[in-house]
């Protein structure tokens, strides 16, 4: 597998009242081009901190990671990151919350019409073309998840960064959700990262589960790769006997974790996880 993206060795610690906390530890991850790619394990485990540095929000102590042979040091255009909560403007419309994230990155390049366009065209993606009008305050949690996506999208980034995206939404906005992804990212064939603690939602989405290990000093634990062909039918994998197997894999490796956190594996693509800081996410 040619490496699209390069998580290369890397570790953080951060100074604390009581010395130093290494969070992360030589966390090693090579992501191919289209690859969708999920992280689990424990709150704490650090998750959302390597996402973080692969975003370029945090810089790794050591180690680093590399996009296309690049190194990453800073937040970037070619990495849109969606979180929990939707961070819209409140007092711009769905149009313009996502009009201003392609003026930002296309401003230069592209005519005004064209930008239009590109906008109308990402809202229509995420099936919110009826409400261009509509501020935030008046649609569903699940519509701005929506459009939190397609201002993501609308950047035209190399890598997807989702950090637990559906977490905070009912069981049907989320099912609904979740196939609105696949569907995207089936379409776009987009480079995805994302955190979630819904092991049906990782098996589902997922072409390999990062499973990492609890903290301090955290690791992966894990990489399971999930063979199961698209597009991905959720009625119908439910019976499916793989997809129950992987399910059953990623529980296991939980209850794991849960009654032995400081269980280390030694099996192959074996890492190393996190724990919970104020600087860091949760996750």
């Amino acid at each position: 597998m040619q490496s699209f993206l390069k998580i290369d060795h890397i570790g953080i610690s951060f100074d604390t009242p009581k010395g130093k906390l290494e969070v992360l530890r030589d966390i090693k991850l090579d992501i191919a081009e289209g690859e969708f790619v999920s992280l689990i394990g424990h709150s704490g485990c650090g998750k959302s901190t390597v996402l973080n540095i692969v975003a370029g929000l945090l810089r790794a102590s050591t180690g680093g990671v590399l996009l296309e042979a690049r190194e990453v040091t800073e937040p970037g255009p070619d990495r849109a990151v969606v979180f929990q909560h939707h961070s819209l403007l409140p007092w711009l419309s769905v149009y313009d919350n996502v009009r201003l994230a392609v003026d930002q990155v296309f401003g230069k390049t592209r005519t005004r019409r064209e930008r239009d366009e590109w906008t109308r065209h990402n809202l229509t993606l995420v099936h919110m073309d009826h409400a261009l009008e509509r501020r935030p305050g008046e649609i569903s949690g699940g519509m701005k998840q929506r459009v939190g996506i397609a201002r993501a999208l609308a950047m035209e980034p190399k890598v997807l960064l989702l950090d637990e995206p559906f977490g905070a939404l009912d069981s049907l906005t989320r099912t609904h959700m979740q196939d609105s992804l696949m569907e995207i990212q089936a379409r776009l064939n987009n480079t995805v990262i994302m955190i979630t603690h819904d092991v049906d939602e990782a098996v589902l989405l997922s072409d390999r589960i990062v499973m990492m290990t609890n903290g301090p000093a955290a690791t992966v634990g894990q990489v399971l790769a999930v063979d199961l062909l698209r597009p991905r039918d959720r009625l119908a994998l439910a019976e499916d006997a793989a997809y129950n197997h992987y399910r059953a894999e990623v529980v296991k490796f939980l209850h794991e974790r849960h009654d032995k956190p400081r269980l280390v594996s030694h099996k192959p693509n074996a890492g190393q996880d996190a724990a919970p800081l104020p600087l860091a996410a949760n996750g």
